[in-house]
């Protein structure tokens, strides 16, 4: 299954829209060199803020490979020990339990600690933090989904005397670990040849929503929001302020869907030459709140129904429903407040408000019995003001880290050195 925006994208129509952006775009990049040029007598396009979000690389990387290694070796050999001596006999099989467990915590608290360890000791930037805060999340569900799909079938499996019982190949765990999906399946559907051509358009497309995403912030709201911070709070500085964030926070959204669910994942299923692209679906024709949670990002949800949802339905001899539902809402909303939290550095939980509270009305009274376009209107409407809240408050707090640090620590403290950074980017952002 091709992904939706590639088909498309085939129609003159849709390309035209694209095009539209990439006009925004060039509109962007224009303005920046005019007031340079005005201001400064030179043509300069300075990025200084791009490169600090991914400063220090190399940690990120090298907690990456710890990551991936024990992702990699512990989960795999663990379930191995453990369904060999199971199969041996019932005494082995218990030990082998407690093997498996011990393997199995030590992997989880690797995949728990480190990142958060490296996070905050090596004082990481803000996209090199997001960078490994979500492989970290990414590993524990690919582990979690590799163990779960596994065991049943080694219960369940009769060896005959002389056999033992059939394990996944270590190649097909491999290739799950780099594939674009969080269900384990021993194959997956495979296309026959890999187009490289195809593979450098996505990761340019990927790099220019970082460009794009970058001219927004220094144009759209770091000006906006620098200016704000130095001026007495008020209704009326928060209400212009957060409708000012919407179409900011929105074009941010459609960038973050462009560049990771369409171009990332698409980039490595043809490298992987993984053949299913159904990483969404038309979520931006939805009319209810339940049918944009399901198709806005397909893999995730996947992962949620199968082993949240679904096996707490068979705990619960499917007998509730909604509370089953309320638990998804409330595991995903922890786990994005805790991407954010570490991510900006600063816990200010906007994210799970929304998510958890405003997130679950939306779903039980937007639901599917809506099928008027005028429902699409109101989850446009929604999705505007719910961006535009996030990009107010969050930037808002991020300068309230600067102006009101907390008592008895100094804004030199290294704590506060990305804010302080941020700062003085935004005032010569603003000198222009």
């Amino acid at each position: 299954r091709r992904s939706i925006l590639d088909d498309l994208f085939e129609i003159n129509h849709i390309r035209t829209i694209y095009h539209m952006f990439i006009s925004v775009l060039f509109l962007f990049i224009i303005s920046t060199l005019a007031v340079d040029y005005i201001d400064q007598g030179r043509l300069v396009l300075e990025f200084d803020l791009l490169s600090y979000a991914f400063g220090k690389l190399h940690i990120v990387g090298l907690a990456w490979l710890l990551m991936f290694s024990y992702t990699l070796a512990v989960p795999y050999y663990a379930l191995a020990l453990w369904g060999t001596l199971y199969h041996r006999s019932p005494v082995q099989g218990v030990l082998s339990v407690g093997a498996g467990l011990v393997l199995s915590a030590l992997q989880a608290a690797l995949l728990g600690v480190l990142p958060i360890y490296v996070v905050f000791h090596y004082q990481l930037p803000p996209a090199s933090r997001f960078i490994i805060i979500l492989e970290q999340i990414r590993f524990l569900m690919k582990s979690y989904s590799f163990i779960r799909e596994n065991v049943p079938v080694i219960l369940k499996h009769k060896t005959k005397e002389g056999e033992g019982p059939r394990f996944p190949t270590f190649s097909s765990y491999l290739y799950f670990l780099f594939a674009p999906t969080l269900i384990y399946r021993e194959s997956y559907p495979r296309n026959p040849h890999i187009r490289w051509n195809y593979v450098g358009v996505m990761f340019a497309k990927i790099l220019g929503c970082l460009f794009y995403g970058y001219f927004i912030l220094v144009r759209l709201c770091i000006p906006v929001f620098m200016n704000d911070s130095n001026k007495p709070f008020s209704t009326r500085t928060l209400v212009l302020a957060l409708f000012h964030a919407t179409l900011p926070g929105m074009l941010l959204l459609l960038l973050a869907f462009f560049a990771f669910l369409h171009c990332w994942l698409n980039a490595f299923a043809e490298m992987l030459r993984f053949a299913d692209r159904m990483f969404y679906k038309d979520w931006w024709n939805s009319t209810s709140f339940a049918n944009y949670y399901r198709t806005w990002n397909v893999v995730v949800h996947d992962w949620l129904y199968y082993y949240g949802y679904r096996d707490f339905l068979w705990l619960s001899r499917r007998k509730f429903r909604t509370a089953a539902m309320l638990s998804v809402f409330v595991v995903s909303a922890l786990v994005h407040e805790y991407v954010f939290t570490l991510g900006f550095g600063f816990f200010y939980p906007v994210m799970f408000c929304l998510f958890a509270f405003f997130g679950v009305a939306f779903n039980f009274t937007l639901n599917d019995n809506r099928k008027s376009p005028v429902w699409n209107i109101m989850m446009w409407t929604c999705l505007f003001i719910g961006q535009g809240v996030m990009v107010c408050l969050y930037c808002q707090e991020w300068y309230a880290q600067i102006h009101c640090p907390r008592t008895g620590v100094g804004i030199t403290h290294r704590h506060y050195m990305p804010y302080v950074y941020i700062y003085y980017a935004g005032i010569r952002i603003t000198a222009r």
